[in-house]
């Protein structure tokens, strides 16, 4: 037997089947598909886990602005202070995963904080990465007064005079002071810890000699380059930096593989449709390259990224082992 149109009637039914899944899978790829392309219809929220005026802020609002002028809508910069960060990453985390709401996000709230203590979040399941925006060396400074032209000379003699040279420890959990506790192993020397809250203090009191080494952003460092106050003795980059071209990096100072940054990177609440995470990721990549974006994050202290978003996660799940190790070596792990 046959059907009208002269297919066998077991074959007609196994072409209608196939036909009713393609459809079905259509009808199910299509609304990402025109989210993704109508996205955004509304202003998109970013929010920020420290205060206005600070380096994120600035940092995102330079990104709201130019992303805003890209896709026609507000970005909304939205400051959501307290507990590190945490605060705001579990907003984030539990927002709706449709695109307007992103979170600029540091290696506090989704590397560091997760490591010290138990987040009401999973740093690696709650969100999903967008690009990273911006990134930044640290320097190693030391009071003029510290013996050692070079960072090796420095740390042959710290080896030969354990803890009788101090470092500024500022903020507990911080990337000075775990990136210090990196450095100490590394280097196998002992230094004293003193203890700061943050802020311009421990530069000052470096300068003063009260404490004779400090390993901070290069922002930090930069007003006092080749005035004589501090030495430079090393950066945390793979490379030098144009604006401190005469200071090695760790690599080139005796310590091959020795790399640190902290950054600034766009995540958004996991679940995101992949197509709205990929156009986000692809205009930050494009805007972060125009002159006049570069010359505002260099202000800061910044040098722009733009990554994609598996680039993003990649740099993440480094970074969680890294300062994973960081946290234990400091003696930070509460949970």
């Amino acid at each position: 037997m046959v059907t009208a149109n002269g297919v066998p009637p077991m074959r007609a039914r196994y072409l209608h089947l196939l036909l009713s899944i393609f459809a079905a899978l259509a009808i199910l790829a299509a609304p990402q598909s025109g989210q993704a392309q109508d996205w955004p219809q509304r202003p998109v929220k970013i929010v920020v886990p420290f205060a206005a005026g600070g380096n994120a802020d600035g940092v995102t609002r330079i990104i709201a602005q130019r992303l805003g002028e890209i896709f026609g809508q507000q970005f909304v910069v939205e400051n959501r202070v307290g507990g590190a960060g945490v605060i705001a990453a579990e907003a984030v985390a539990r927002a709706p995963a449709d695109g307007y709401t992103l979170f600029m996000a540091s290696p506090s709230q989704l590397a560091i904080s997760p490591a010290m203590t138990k987040t009401p979040y999973d740093a690696t399941k709650d969100f999903a990465p967008v690009s990273l925006v911006g990134a930044n060396s640290l320097v190693l400074l030391a009071h003029p007064s510290v013996p050692g032209r070079n960072l090796m000379e420095f740390v042959e003699h710290a080896r030969q005079h354990p803890n009788k040279l101090s470092y500024a420890a500022s903020g507990v959990g911080s990337v000075s002071q775990l990136s210090m506790a990196l450095f100490l192993k590394r280097a196998g020397i002992e230094l004293t810890a003193i203890a700061y809250r943050g802020g311009a203090t421990p530069i000052t009191d470096l300068i003063a000699g009260h404490v004779q080494t400090y390993f901070t952003g290069v922002s930090d460092a930069l007003p006092h380059a080749g005035s004589g106050a501090l030495k430079l003795l090393a950066v945390s980059s793979d490379q030098r930096l144009a604006r401190l071209s005469n200071v090695p990096t760790f690599g080139e100072a005796g310590f091959p593989g020795f790399k640190i940054i902290t950054w600034n990177g766009l995540v958004a609440p996991a679940g995101t449709p992949k197509a709205v995470i990929d156009r986000i990721a692809r205009e930050v990549a494009r805007a972060v390259k125009e002159p006049q974006t570069i010359e505002r994050l260099n202000g800061f202290g910044v040098d722009p990224v733009g990554s994609s978003a598996e680039e993003f996660a990649a740099q993440l799940t480094a970074d969680i082992r890294m300062w994973g190790e960081a946290v234990k070596l400091a003696g930070l792990q509460t949970q």
